[in-house]
């Protein structure tokens, strides 16, 4: 009973929770703490290896995070003309495993560096380090993951957890059901997961929502010499 109860915390009633959270947190700290709105970069205290670590993070958890942004979300019915169930989970399992190891190297590069260098130590906060350290771990727990998503090569699993998704976010009812058969692996990826959403308006995670799409369609400005 105590099982079942938890299952349906976790699983049914935590997401909307780290979901209201992320949305609200988000709007109120935009609102009241914009100075705090920033990136927070290190690069000019001490840059060596910074950019190699940083792309590396950056393209991974980009990756990661569009491909389980439709993966998860996607109903089965859109790809399963031209896709079947087995052959996604096998792209998944290629394109995740490569961008999970590529953020697990470039987060775990940035850790070692915000906690051994001293001008980047002083500089870090407690927060700073706390998220970056859920990040690379959750890298880690995805990277494990895939060794037991080699043993569902069906895709049922896989449909599974994005069914769970997506009964969440178009609050479809009964959410915590579909994780009863899950594997202990894949429900601390999907806790840490909800955690970081979570902690997010609380981190410069929030600098995303700045992400500067204008340059894209900016006219060019035009510089001329004098006369």
């Amino acid at each position: 009973m105590f099982s079942e109860y938890l299952q349906h915390l976790l699983y049914g009633y935590y997401p909307y929770l780290a979901g209201t959270v992320f949305l609200v947190g988000s709007l109120m700290r935009y609102d009241h703490g914009q100075f705090t709105w920033k990136t927070g970069s290190s690069q000019m205290l001490s840059s060596k290896n910074m950019r190699l670590a940083s792309n590396l993070f950056h393209i991974g958890i980009i990756v990661i995070f569009f491909g389980h942004l439709f993966g998860m979300l996607t109903p089965h019915w859109v790809y399963a003309p031209f896709l079947s169930a087995g052959a996604k989970q096998v792209v998944a399992i290629v394109v995740g495993g490569i961008a999970g190891v590529l953020c697990l190297v470039g987060g775990a590069m940035l850790l070692h560096r915000r906690l051994t260098n001293p001008r980047v130590k002083a500089s870090s906060s407690t927060m700073d380090n706390l998220i970056l350290g859920l990040i690379v771990f959750q890298a880690a727990l995805g990277v494990v993951s895939v060794f037991f998503s080699l043993g569902h090569l069906d895709g049922e699993m896989m449909l599974t957890l994005a069914a769970w998704a997506q009964a969440i976010v178009f609050f479809g009812g009964g959410a915590a059901d579909y994780m009863t058969e899950v594997s202990w692996i894949y429900k601390l990826h999907v806790f840490l997961g909800l955690t970081i959403i979570l902690l997010f308006p609380f981190t410069r995670l929030v600098h995303v929502w700045s992400v500067p799409f204008g340059y894209i369609t900016r006219r060019y400005q035009v510089v001329r010499r004098r006369g």
